[in-house]
């Protein structure tokens, strides 16, 4: 088994809203997130999308970017963006999804020993919050995020690889600790996946290591629209 994982995609399979605007690297790319896939990722592997997955802005519309989502091969695991606006009723959501593809809210998922938990999140407080409505939002992200981490070590065993997958990314420019950043070490969590950054910054890595737990940015853009594997289990 394998996992990777890929964010942002941003589709628009019936509203063809138009992505090349953002830069050359979005030329085409769901042609170059497709062919990867397709050479990396086995029935049994799993694939985590943390996030701003379809442009849609209601239910019915989002379910053409879902399907093309589910007809992939592997295990597909999705979480909510900021831009997800569709995404409301987790209970229609998960009625609605097929062919091995699951989305995170609250809950935690087994697939062998690994286990996929995490939550949104928010944008990290840097010298405070810029509003009261941010700092609101954030500390309900932190209770969405335990919630899910409480599930995860319900379903762990000893030996069990435990990644959480969030929409936001955990730390402020200045690398410092916070709320999230501790429930990732009180749970023992192995791997964290995040996304929503699309511009370049040298203060930004796409992969590093802080206090023993390995951190991924998976925004496709940043990726040249190739899925990053996670982890490899043989």
């Amino acid at each position: 088994m394998k996992v990777f994982a890929i964010s942002d995609l941003h589709l628009s399979i019936n509203n063809s809203k138009p992505m090349d605007i953002f830069g050359p690297v979005w030329d085409n790319y769901l042609t170059d997130i497709e062919q990867d896939w397709k050479k990396k990722v086995g029935e049994n592997d799993i694939v985590l999308i943390p996030g701003d997955i379809s442009w849609a802005m209601k239910f019915e519309d989002a379910k053409a970017d879902l399907d093309y989502i589910s007809n992939f091969n592997g295990i597909k695991v999705l979480l909510k963006g900021n831009h997800d606006y569709w995404w409301h009723s987790i209970t229609e959501l998960r009625n609605y999804l097929k062919n091995n593809t699951y989305a995170i809210q609250n809950n935690a998922y087994k697939f062998g020993n690994v286990i996929i938990c995490g939550s949104r999140g928010w944008i990290p407080a840097d010298n405070g919050f810029k509003s009261q409505q941010d700092e609101k939002i954030y500390k309900r992200e932190i209770i969405r995020m335990e919630l899910s981490l409480k599930n995860m070590s319900m379903l762990r065993n000893d030996g069990d690889i435990a990644i959480v997958i969030t929409h936001y990314p955990p730390f402020n420019y200045k690398m410092e600790n916070n709320e999230m950043i501790d429930l990732f070490k009180k749970y023992n969590v192995n791997k964290v996946v995040y996304g929503h950054l699309h511009s370049y910054d040298k203060r930004q890595k796409m992969k590093f290591v802080h206090d023993g737990i390995e951190y991924y940015l998976t925004s496709c853009d940043l990726l040249e629209n190739n899925l990053i594997e996670i982890l490899d289990i043989n």
